[in-house]
């Protein structure tokens, strides 16, 4: 699907219904696009099932704002000071349902989807708790070798959600730095929204071909929005908020906790200028790294 013209991120949100399935956070702690996900609990879009590998704070957020009824993912927590209280808490009391994963196993599901295959086989759960304990996962027999391996059936999300250096207004997008599971994920999912730190012109895309991580056939929309992974970092353009990861930990261990921080930093604020007025830290990249130069032509 082409995407249409970068747009307002509360309009692109909106065009995802409740009770989908989000695959978000697939560059691991790298460019989560926790913007969008915000808008999502603003919009109040809930029953959603949402997919990742290790899961950072936004999954947690998105549960204390009561927008999530399953989990498909390998971890979700705070990196910075490891339980994320709200999912924990929504565990323990039978709030949602988790289909526990690894890092491997997610990864495969999703490229299983992307290549519309029903499973990908591994060795790599057998003789493991997730295996043990799961209803997921299906013992079987390599029929080449002989030797039992674990199938993965495929995981086909309604959205995956990923946030970029820069796109154009097509669709096409420049990513790099830790891309994580972006690709099969992308692959996998029936839509794409992208919001990038800039939204360039088509030429600036294709002066660098080989950076084009997802392309306009994929994307179903295009959003532009600086620091849209706040507090996660994104290469080359601001580090990680270190100081946010311990703040949000100590300011959220009960739901009334959590709702007093949720109105301040996702209902408190109409977009992402405005939130980013309230952030009190320098993230500036002080030691840029610049690639080696990559010549093309004929």
């Amino acid at each position: 699907m082409s995407a249409e013209p970068s747009e307002s991120l509360s309009d692109a949100v909106s065009r995802i219904p409740p009770g989908s399935s989000v695959a978000t956070g697939l560059a691991l702690e790298h460019a989560i696009p926790f913007a969008a996900g915000h808008e999502l609990a603003r919009q109040g879009i809930d029953d959603l099932t949402l997919i990742g590998p290790i899961s950072d704070l936004l999954f947690d957020q998105l549960i204390g704002c009561g927008a999530v009824s399953r989990v498909r993912a390998a971890w979700v927590g705070n990196v910075s000071a490891g339980t994320g209280y709200r999912f924990r808490e929504a565990v323990e009391n039978d709030e949602i349902d988790v289909e526990n994963h690894s890092n491997f196993s997610i990864a495969l599901a999703l490229r299983a989807g992307a290549l519309g295959v029903p499973f990908l086989p591994t060795r790599s759960l057998l003789g493991s708790d997730v295996f043990a304990e799961s209803d997921c996962f299906e013992a079987g027999t390599d029929p080449f070798g002989g030797e039992e391996v674990a199938y993965v059936p495929a995981i086909e999300p309604d959205w995956a959600i990923v946030h970029a250096q820069r796109a154009s207004p097509e669709g096409d997008v420049h990513l790099w730095g830790n891309t994580g599971i972006v690709d099969p994920a992308v692959g996998a999912a029936e839509n794409v929204l992208v919001t990038a730190e800039e939204v360039v012109d088509p030429e600036t895309i294709h002066s660098d071909p080989s950076r084009t991580a997802i392309t306009r056939e994929q994307v179903s929309a295009v959003v532009e929005c600086p620091w849209g992974a706040h507090p996660s970092p994104v290469a080359g353009h601001y580090n990680r908020d270190n100081e946010y990861y311990l703040r949000y930990h100590g300011a959220t261990d009960t739901q009334a906790a959590f709702d007093e921080w949720a109105d301040e930093w996702v209902y408190g604020v109409d977009d992402r200028e405005e939130y980013m007025r309230g952030v009190d830290a320098d993230l500036s990249i002080t030691e840029p790294t610049v690639a080696a130069e990559v010549r093309y032509g004929q």
